[in-house]
């Protein structure tokens, strides 16, 4: 290792600042040009920018809102789902997955996961689905895509609309194809730590059909297709000129971004590789993992963070408490059977990785773990 510990400043879990300089001149002329044109609200920047991901993404529609999280409350206001519905959905993940169901008035129903990837348990979703359910919400998470092709095949087979929640993997593909685009809809956060990331809040939902498309064109302004004409209820969930003109310029190096997080995250395997005391992530065939999160999984989680924390050494617990157990839930009265998801909450630990992490940089986060808990 070539910088002494002693020497070493704060490690981040992601560093922003570094993402930001190193592109720094095309950021800062894109938004002058922004400032410079006065038109700052759904001018010619969002349309540009929603161009060019939908043609990276190979999907029809791109439409962009205020976050991830309104991307997802608008998804399951354009199909219709309601009060009385449920909506299957990990309960492993942030929590905006489940609160934008709720905030449609529908009930979130808890599936589990896999213990290997994290990503929601095909084969524990139909027992879940009555004359109730209306939709699913897989989640890509950590940036490696689940097994959404077999969840279309049970969607299919019930009737049920598909939300993809990739806010965690925008790039990941499965055989080839980008998540998102094998559901109705798929939603995105442009969340700063994300690997495409404004500068500030974002979000967008993608889909190839043109009657969701206009529905969710018309949901974003208040339910407006005409300005001051209003044919139903919907929301404020613009994006700005100045993010959009921002995540243009960064989308031209995501595809670079992304296999620099693959590189660090196999560095990180190659590092731990025979330490017992820690499990590393797996990348399944068949997939483009984009690593948002390096996700290991250790029986001294709580220790670990600890000390990391004392050494400086950023890490996070992504999720500490399953959605299931969260307080705002409690009125479900559901008997939840969930034991990788909890099993999990007590052992999952993020560590620092983002296109410009050295190896200097991990060399030293593996060797503090390594002396943490050995």
């Amino acid at each position: 290792m070539n910088i002494k510990s002693e020497n070493m400043a704060k490690v981040q879990i992601v560093d922003l600042a570094a993402h930001y300089n190193a592109i720094k001149n095309e950021i800062d002329e894109a938004v002058m040009r922004v400032l410079s044109s006065g038109y700052f609200v759904l001018g010619p920047n969002v349309k540009s920018f929603e161009g060019e991901l939908s043609a990276y993404l190979g999907v029809k529609h791109v439409v962009s809102c205020a976050n991830g999280t309104d991307a997802i409350t608008l998804s399951l206001m354009s199909l219709g789902i309601k009060q009385g519905d449920e909506v299957i959905t990990p309960s492993h993940s942030f929590f905006a997955t489940s609160e934008s169901i709720a905030l449609v008035g529908a009930t979130p129903v808890f599936v589990d996961i896999k213990e290997d990837d994290f990503n929601i348990d095909i084969e524990k979703i139909e027992a879940l689905i009555n004359k109730k359910t209306k939709a699913i919400i897989p989640v890509h998470i950590y940036g490696q895509p689940c097994n959404i092709d077999k969840i279309v095949e049970i969607a299919k087979k019930h009737n049920l609309f598909i939300v993809e929640d990739c806010a965690q993997a925008i790039g990941a593909k499965l055989n080839n194809k980008c998540v998102g685009t094998f559901g109705d809809i798929g939603t995105l956060s442009f969340f700063p730590t994300k690997n495409l990331g404004a500068f500030g809040d974002g979000g967008a939902v993608i889909t190839n059909n043109d009657e969701l498309a206009a529905k969710l064109r018309q949901l974003r302004v208040h339910g407006s297709s005409v300005r001051y004409v209003h044919d139903v209820i919907g929301l404020n969930s613009r994006l700005d000129e100045i993010q959009a003109a921002i995540l243009s310029v960064q989308l031209k190096y995501l595809n670079q971004w992304n296999e620099k997080r693959l590189e660090a995250a196999l560095y990180y395997n190659e590092l731990f590789e025979g330490f017992e005391q820690v499990t590393t992530p797996v990348i399944k065939p068949d997939r483009k993992h984009i690593f948002h999160q390096y996700t290991i999984k250790t029986k001294n989680r709580n220790l670990l963070c600890e000390k990391l924390k004392e050494r400086n050494i950023e890490s996070i617990i992504y999720y500490p408490i399953p959605i299931h157990q969260q307080k705002a839930f409690s009125h479900l009265n559901q008997n939840y059977d969930l034991p990788v998801t909890e099993k999990i909450s007590k052992e999952i630990l993020s560590l620092p990785i983002y296109p410009e992490i050295t190896k200097d940089i991990q060399q030293y986060v593996v060797k503090n773990v390594k002396e943490i808990l050995s």
